[in-house]
């Protein structure tokens, strides 16, 4: 199943994609679509809705982040090797974890806001994923069990705020709307494999990041298990998981996004975002 919430800004209502790509409204049936929802028996039950008895939702509304209630949000650095070739860093061997406010949270066509503290405003696409059940100690083997879901994500970066003002690296991921999500939330029996989707990003028309999920560095099932031996991963957990090359950070000169740009960007499956970004 594919989800929406949409709606004015923490007004959105629940909905589901149907098979024509039509939105239908879920509010006659559930009050939002939350993380708490992901389990089996939830699960079930909606799959027995049959979307074309529910309301057809008219126009073109905003859509926000499709699933309310995320508890917080872990992101994995230089996931990629030709990314960590870029900005001049080793490839780990231990994933690199950092973690990004939830206030920075927003739909896959707001705004992303430059603040007056900006100086180098990067852009960088990625894979996101729901954790679905309380893990802890997870095997390899078993941790694609507890993803409840997949979705785009952009992980928005102030590399000055970033490298330059100390700190963790959230310092300068953590602004408001620097991390959109969506358009849908995907639940993962729709996703054959997660290992093998392809993702996209432009600026302004042009071609910046093109990499497919095949070359992260450690797997969606690696990264469960590598976090759930140090921390108990619960419902509500988003976690990012990094970005391939081509971010402005990487490129000969430098070259960061600036008020009146546009991104478009997207992933196989899992749908578009596209972002006017605006001086606050």
């Amino acid at each position: 199943m594919k989800f929406v919430r949409y709606g004015s800004r923490n007004e959105e209502l629940p909905g589901l994609i149907d098979a024509d790509g039509n939105i239908r409204a879920l509010s006659p049936l559930l009050s939002d679509i939350g993380c708490d929802m992901f389990t089996e028996e939830w699960l079930s039950a909606l799959a027995a809705i049959d979307p074309e008895k529910l309301p057809l939702v008219s126009g073109n509304p905003r859509l926000g982040v499709p699933v309310s209630g995320i508890r917080q949000v872990i992101a994995i650095g230089l996931n990629y090797k030709d990314h960590a070739e870029e900005a001049n860093y080793p490839v780990p061997v231990d994933p690199l974890v950092f973690y990004k406010s939830v206030s920075s949270l927003s739909g896959c066509t707001d705004l992303i806001e430059v603040p007056a503290s900006a100086e180098k405003l990067d852009w960088e696409i990625e894979l996101g994923f729901l954790i679905s059940k309380e893990a802890k100690h997870v095997a390899v083997e078993e941790a694609l069990d507890y993803v409840a879901g997949y979705c785009t994500v952009v992980d928005v970066s102030e590399r000055h705020w970033q490298f330059d003002k100390g700190g963790t690296l959230g310092k300068g991921k953590s602004y408001d709307n620097f991390t959109p999500v969506g358009p849908t939330f995907v639940t993962s029996d729709e996703v054959a494999d997660p290992q093998a989707l392809d993702l996209w990003l432009d600026v302004n028309g042009e071609s910046r990041q093109r990499g497919t999920t095949a070359e992260m560095v450690f797997t969606i099932a690696e990264l469960i298990a590598h976090l759930s031996t140090y921390q108990t991963l619960l419902p509500g957990d988003l976690i990012i998981t990094g970005t391939p090359a081509g971010v402005g950070l990487g490129m000969k000169p430098e070259t960061y996004l600036a008020d009146g740009d546009e991104i478009t960007c997207g992933i196989t499956g899992l749908g578009d975002q596209v972002h006017k970004v605006a001086m606050k």
